[in-house]
């Protein structure tokens, strides 16, 4: 499973690492450390604590938005595979985005929750690119 640094996890966060390093001090989320002791984040634990903070907001600082037709880098919160579709869900700051696209465009992009994405909206369709 892919981890994330505590800046990686705040830019997907959407906050600066210095909020990002109050949350782990105050055990809103779980880090360990890697050989060179920098602390860590586990994906799905990253990914299950985005989806908290934007349900719940962030009242530490204001956070940044991005223009609808602009790429959302963010983490995967969910993937649904169904024969044919796939329903893939990134959270990208205060941003919940879901798209709808091939079974096949998922396993090809090894999509899993956890891992590092960005959701591109141009108009009504949301593409999604594997960082």
């Amino acid at each position: 499973m892919q981890s994330y640094t505590i800046g990686q996890a705040a830019r997907l966060l959407g906050v600066s690492p210095d909020t990002a390093r109050r949350w782990a001090d105050a055990g809103r989320f779980t880090t360990h450390r890697d050989e060179n002791g920098r602390r860590l984040i586990d994906g799905h634990d990253l990914a299950a604590f985005s989806v908290e903070v934007a349900q719940s907001g962030s009242d530490d600082e204001d956070m940044s938005y991005t223009s609808a037709r602009n790429a959302f880098p963010g983490i995967v919160t969910a993937v649904k595979l169904g024969d044919i579709a796939a329903q893939v869900e990134i959270q990208a700051g205060p941003h919940r985005l879901v798209s709808l696209l091939t079974r096949e465009a998922v396993e090809e992009l090894g999509l899993q929750v956890g891992m590092q994405a960005t959701a591109r909206v141009k108009s009504t369709s949301v593409h999604i690119d594997r960082v």
